[in-house]
């Protein structure tokens, strides 16, 4: 109940407790910047209305209580002036009736309470205004000089009560003790208020709707250039460097869009300078060891012809002839696999595919290189595969001669069949294994394991020692459709996987 103390100073004896504006805490916003710009849009639009809403409310309700207010306790003080000038002191009942009834007359048929010490007289006797004076204004009025007001609430009603002591013409001999009150209803003015707070409500929708449409439109506007630029950035990190957005206009996105347009030129002359730089390259290392093959020709037929005789040789001589072969050897065996890596760069490897035994193709592999005896095979018989055979042969070949050289017995060769499409073959040695860098790097061209995995052999085949061997092996693999790899064994040792997809070939029991 909101009451005004005595001398026209406002105070609160009671409110009820307002609602909250949002009952829960608050939530994370799921969805896109174009969800939470709306959402953005649409809080601060009904924040704006509620904050309008509630000010606009506040200060029609002060305006028309205080509108209401100081007309009360003019029209009382002029009228109670006016009457008190003919009245005669000290009054009687009847005479305090009379009074109280002409002063109601003039200020708008409001109820009026005169009280002199003991007695009271009202307007409306039906009112029962006293139970709307309340004893703090009494006791304002029955010592001060001035008027008094009090807003109360009554039986659900708000009411404006103004008091004023009628005071003799003689400031020497004070106040008269005749007091006056007048009762004012204010329903009238609530109603207007709640009226006026009900129309600015009802606005709230059409903005807050009006908010969502406007923040579409922004999050359009705003988004458009961000999705083309989006789309761009995905198609240039899947291969197209010529994707480019277009220009438009002078803001943050376009700056953007012109960054990632020099970007995107710039990695375009990059990738362009590095094509070019990695054709003439292939095309050099193709050249190279094109041109080493007629004279290392004629070095390995002289090689050999020296092996041959170095039993007739002193030993020195016969120790630098055979040490010549080997090394005519190791470098005619390095140019062949120039060559075939250059043949892979350049896209100009077909494969000879034929339905083929594989457990025959790696004994004849192991055999052809004198590995049988050095081998331990576990081949699945029957195992058919529509593959090149003399690929097949070269990743056999480097696997196999990569686990002699640089693993320790037993090496074993595994050959099974992975469901009903893939087959697979393990070559796993009992060496000290391959460490993570080095598994990671393995495949990589001219790379090799560290020294401490390598044992002083003879072996030669496949590549071996030329830092090619496996990278060889892997790319027949993958024209095959099919993958390498390696793991680390258990119980120690290393060991390469070599899957291939069976093709048109029947897996089984021949």
């Amino acid at each position: 109940m909101r009451r005004t103390e005595p001398g026209g100073r406002s105070c609160s004896f009671g409110h009820g407790s307002r609602r909250r504006l949002f009952g829960h805490g608050p939530r994370r916003f799921v969805g896109g910047l174009r969800v939470r710009l709306v959402v953005t849009f649409v809080v601060v639009a009904l924040l704006s209305a509620v904050t309008a809403t509630a000010l606009a409310y506040r200060d029609a309700r002060t305006a028309v209580l205080q509108r209401t207010q100081n007309t009360a306790v003019n029209d009382l003080r002029e009228r109670v002036g006016a009457v008190a000038a003919d009245f005669d002191m000290p009054p009687d009942q009847r005479g305090l009736a009379r009074f109280a009834s002409k002063v109601s007359e003039g200020i708008g048929a409001r109820t009026v309470v005169a009280r002199y010490q003991d007695l009271s007289a009202t307007s409306d006797p039906l009112a029962d205004p006293d139970n709307r004076i309340t004893a703090e204004l009494r006791a304002a009025v029955r010592t001060g000089d001035g008027a008094r007001f009090q807003r109360v609430e009554w039986r659900g009603g708000p009411y404006l009560v103004v008091g004023v002591p009628v005071v003799y013409a003689d400031a020497d001999r004070g106040t008269s003790g005749l007091e006056v009150f007048a009762v004012t209803d204010l329903r009238a003015e609530r109603d207007d208020t709640a009226a006026l707070l009900d129309s600015v409500r009802a606005g709230i929708v059409p903005v807050v709707a009006l908010a969502a449409v406007l923040a579409l439109l922004a999050a359009g506007t705003v988004l458009r250039p961000v999705r083309k630029l989006g789309r761009a950035t995905r198609e240039l990190a899947a291969g197209d460097l010529g994707s480019r957005v277009t220009v438009r206009g002078h803001d943050e996105l376009a700056d953007l869009a012109r960054t990632f347009n020099d970007s995107a030129d710039a990695l375009q002359a990059s990738d362009a300078e590095l094509r070019a730089q990695e054709a003439k390259a292939r095309r050099f290392v193709a050249d190279v060891s094109h041109e080493l093959r007629t004279p290392l020709a004629a070095m390995t037929m002289v090689a050999t012809i020296l092996e041959e005789d170095a039993d007739q040789l002193p030993p020195d001589a016969a120790h630098a002839a055979r040490t010549v072969g080997a090394e005519t050897a190791r470098l005619s065996l390095l140019v062949d696999d120039l060559m075939e890596i250059s043949r892979f760069d350049a896209g100009a490897v077909r494969l000879n595919e034929s339905v083929t035994d594989l457990a025959d193709t790696v004994r004849a592999s192991l055999a052809l290189r004198g590995w049988t005896d050095r081998v331990e095979a576990e081949l699945a018989e029957g195992v058919r595969a529509v593959v090149d055979r003399r690929r097949v042969d070269v990743i056999v070949a480097n696997l196999v001669g990569n686990a002699l050289r640089h693993g320790a017995p037993p090496v074993t060769v595994t050959l099974a069949v992975e469901g009903r499409q893939w087959v697979a073959l393990e070559v796993a040695d009992h060496g000290p294994g391959l460490p993570p860098e080095a598994r990671e790097r393995v495949f990589d061209r001219f790379y090799k394991a560290d020294a401490a995995r390598t044992r002083d052999t003879d072996d030669h085949g496949g590549g071996q020692g030329s830092g090619l061997g496996m990278a060889i092996a892997l790319e027949n693999a993958r024209l095959h459709g099919g993958t390498i790899e390696v793991a680390q064994r258990p119980q120690g040792g290393a060991v390469f996987t070599l899957r291939l997809p069976m093709g048109t070939g029947e897996g089984g029991e021949g």
